[in-house]
């Protein structure tokens, strides 16, 4: 059984939406005057684009965006001058044409005994090649000399085909470099990604089971759709924080082969499956994201289920929303900004200085096309899928999956430290050499 997001673009492309979603309209795009754009970069055609990510270190100016059906990978995009930005690499799956799926959904990156590498995860079906292969490693240490980019292999689940729609690294608390993924069963799986390019075959870290919970038991999605992993300083605690079935959930990972839940947020109105969660750097609040139509995004104060009054929380203490008619897809966390991939909406900013009353403080529409509601099953899924931000000097990338590849800077922000509002320095950014200790 494979995430509902896969159906729905199956879905969508059967019915001969994939044109219709193509048209542009003559109106600018809207906009408000404090975001910038110093960049913009087609890559293909129309829902060929998936997530985004881009190097956090500032001698390596690179983003990845994935690639799905038509052309299936990743591409490699140079901001060596953000305001001059070009893809210098695309990495294509091997006789991409025999391959039933997606192709390439989520890229991330991660760095080894000094070297560097991407991972895209993949999402291949039965009945074409590789439908057990649910990432692809690639060494992308000799970057801006693309004659050096070399594929390691393949992190395969044969247990659960049908790959990977979303992954997360973290450099764990232990140092060891870990891939957490989405699988098409219950649980998310969790690779040692550092014995793997060492040539190591046994590479499984652990598990990270998705509770039961009624909306579970009564048929809701299976597993996990996305998460998160930090680190939370006041415990010491390797933390996941992930949405799936039910809603969201906490776990302590701190030991892989001993997870242990810290909360959740389930029985919420209107939330049977949680989609994407972030949680603030102190791990306070989460921001719950659960892809339809109508749905705002939901802000949950954990604190009573941190301090042990309670284990599960029911009711958020905000909600927020750009257009009603929309949806958001993605979102990243600099506390107190929250930057949303917005779908048709674009790229949108979130104040969450007051948690209980988030404010849009910015917005660019890089969708550029016509509202198609209702297109993708009940839902908008076209315009901007994902978004990252470089803490170093706080530009912003979305990857659009109609008009491709975006560079912002927003007014006033140049760069994110926690440390400058009071919190640790944690965000999905990782301290690859220092590990989350050092934050």
């Amino acid at each position: 059984m494979y995430k509902s997001f896969t159906f729905l673009i199956i879905l969508f492309l059967n019915v001969g939406g994939f044109t219709a979603m193509a048209q542009q309209n003559d109106e600018l795009p809207k906009r408000s005057d404090n975001l910038e754009v110093l960049s913009h970069v087609p890559l293909g055609a129309p829902l060929s684009v998936t997530d985004i990510v881009v190097e956090q270190e500032m001698s390596r100016p690179y983003a990845y965006v994935g690639r799905m059906q038509a052309e299936k990978g990743f591409d490699i995009i140079d901001l060596s001058d953000p305001e001059k930005a070009e893809v210098i690499y695309r990495w294509r799956m091997p006789n991409e044409e025999l391959h039933v799926g997606l192709g390439g959904m989520d890229p991330k990156y991660f760095k080894h005994n000094d070297r560097y590498y991407v991972v895209q995860s993949l999402q291949f079906f039965q009945g074409g090649p590789n439908p057990d292969a649910g990432a692809v490693v690639v060494d992308v240490t000799g970057l801006p000399d693309v004659s050096k980019v070399k594929t390691v292999g393949y992190v395969r689940n044969a247990e659960h085909p049908g790959g990977f729609h979303n992954i997360f690294m973290y450099k764990h608390s232990d140092g060891r470099p870990l891939l957490f993924a989405t699988t098409s069963g219950d649980d998310a799986y969790v690779y040692d990604l550092g014995k793997f390019v060492e040539g190591e075959e046994d590479i499984l870290a652990g598990t990270v089971p998705n509770p039961d919970t009624p909306a579970r038991m009564a048929g809701a999605s299976l597993g996990y759709h996305d998460f998160y992993v930090g680190y939370h300083p006041d415990s010491q605690q390797d933390r996941f924080y992930g949405g799936g079935a039910g809603g969201y959930f906490v776990f302590d990972v701190t030991e892989m082969d001993s997870v242990n839940l810290v909360a959740s947020v389930t029985g919420v109105s209107g939330v049977v499956w949680g989609h994407t969660v972030t949680p603030s750097p102190d791990g306070r609040y989460i921001v719950g994201e659960t892809e339809y139509m109508h749905a705002p995004l939901r802000i949950f104060d954990l604190k009573p289920a941190l301090d042990g009054e309670v284990q599960n929380i029911r009711e958020p203490i905000s909600s927020w929303n750009f257009d009603y008619e929309n949806l958001v897809h993605n979102h990243e966390v600099r506390w107190p900004y929250l930057f949303v991939s917005g779908y048709e909406d674009g790229l949108l900013v979130v104040d969450l200085f007051s948690p209980d009353e988030p404010k849009t403080v910015a917005y660019y529409d890089t969708f550029l096309g016509k509202h198609q509601s209702g297109m993708c099953g009940d839902s908008t899924c076209n315009g901007a899928f994902g978004v990252d931000v470089r803490n170093e000097d706080g530009l912003i990338v979305v990857s659009d999956m109609g008009t491709g590849f975006w560079a912002f800077r927003l007014e006033d922000f140049q760069g994110w430290n926690g440390r400058g509002w009071g919190l640790p320095n944690i965000s999905s950014a990782q301290n690859w050499d220092e590990g989350p200790q050092a934050n």
